[in-house]
């Protein structure tokens, strides 16, 4: 099957954006994908920030990108837009750094009136960056996932359904989409 990079763009370890995304990780691992965590805010800041396009952590998620088939972009919605850590990763990777890929957006956030900024805010950036095909994104409230004391994440069923088909459809898109050539 195909490895996917499970992007966090939480600066948070605890966050429901995060322990979404990892729940989600797991319905592609059982659908045979090698599903590869990356969490943004593990990058030090100094990298971050001071655009360290040569620091070991900056290289390594380069590296990470390069190798998978697919990226899920799971993101918290802030001022209408995706997190400060994520853009700043994302500027830091090559122009092209997704081309031939196939990338699942996912947002959370506390109002619907954030639904659009996967589409409007997020989406162009990972288009402007070469991917193949952007897959169906989904939008999550927050107060709509539990997180339970023992860890485990509880949604409701039209939520959890509506999930399911999202990331149903990217398992079925990856590996079907042709890599393009990008010119010099």
């Amino acid at each position: 099957m195909a490895t996917v990079l499970s992007v966090s763009g939480s600066p948070s370890a605890s966050s429901r954006t995060n322990r979404l995304l990892r729940h989600l990780d797991r319905r592609l691992t059982a659908q045979g994908h090698e599903v590869i965590p990356l969490d943004v805010r593990t990058i030090p800041p100094e990298a971050l920030l001071g655009a360290d396009f040569k620091h070991p952590a900056i290289v390594e998620a380069t590296e990470l990108i390069a190798r998978a088939d697919g990226v899920v972009v799971a993101t918290p919605v802030y001022k209408a837009s995706y997190s400060g850590v994520l853009k700043a990763l994302l500027d830091l990777l090559p122009q092209y750094a997704l081309t031939g890929k196939t990338v699942l957006p996912l947002a959370t956030g506390g109002s619907t009136a954030h639904v659009l900024a996967i589409d409007y805010a997020l989406r162009p950036v990972l288009n402007s960056m070469g991917a193949a095909h952007i897959v169906q994104g989904w939008f999550t409230l927050d107060k709509d996932i539990t997180v339970h004391e023992d860890g485990t994440l509880s949604l409701p069923a039209t939520t959890h359904q509506a999930l399911a088909q999202v990331v149903d459809q990217f398992s079925g898109a990856l590996g079907r989409t042709p890599v393009l050539a990008v010119a010099s």
